[in-house]
């Protein structure tokens, strides 16, 4: 009888232990990496579970950390590019006032949807902030426009027009004339 009285017991620390373990284990899925403490060898099947456990929340918890550090380096990486990206931006449409209220707007490379609407953009916030009378749109440097671009621009000059400034296109190539008295312009 006395065994037997022993058994109860002995499931009865087990049975504390697995509790202890499934805790630690719910606080790790929180965030919360507490090692198992224990008096029992390692050679003893709880003692082995507790060890097991305590390696694997310190795994975890290394991971956890170097996870954060990527996540540090990849979030300065995108603001270092999104600098770039607002450089770019400013450098692509440069607006210089040429004259007194006169600006000038050259273009130079490929046009596409995106650089269109922003130096459109650009163009019509300039006029307003330094009440321009005039601007001019240099597009020397574009050496292709499609039907689109070119709808672009004349949507660009009658944007300028509406806020009280006239609107000279310049640097108009033979290919570039073409497609304008194709559209109508």
């Amino acid at each position: 009888m006395g065994e037997e009285e022993k058994l109860p017991d002995v499931e009865g620390e087990v049975l504390d232990k697995i509790a202890d373990v499934l805790l630690v284990m719910s606080e790790v899925s929180v965030g919360i990496y507490r090692r198992l403490e224990t008096q029992l060898p390692p050679d003893h099947p709880v003692g082995a579970l507790f060890q097991g456990v305590n390696e694997m929340i310190e795994s975890l918890q290394r991971e956890k950390e170097t996870n954060a550090q990527y996540q540090r380096e990849l979030e300065e990486k995108l603001e270092t590019i999104e600098r770039q990206r607002s450089s770019i931006r400013e450098l692509s449409t440069p607006i210089i006032e040429i004259w007194d209220r006169i600006l000038c707007l050259p273009i130079v490379g490929v046009m596409d949807t995106t650089r269109s609407g922003e130096m459109t953009d650009a163009l019509l916030k300039a006029v307003v902030d330094r009440a321009a009378r005039c601007a001019i749109i240099d597009i020397t440097g574009i050496d292709i426009m499609d039907t689109g671009t070119a709808d672009h621009f004349v949507r660009m000059a009658k944007s300028v027009k509406l806020l009280g400034a006239d609107c000279v296109l310049t640097g108009i190539n033979p290919h570039i004339a073409r497609t304008l008295v194709q559209m109508d312009v």
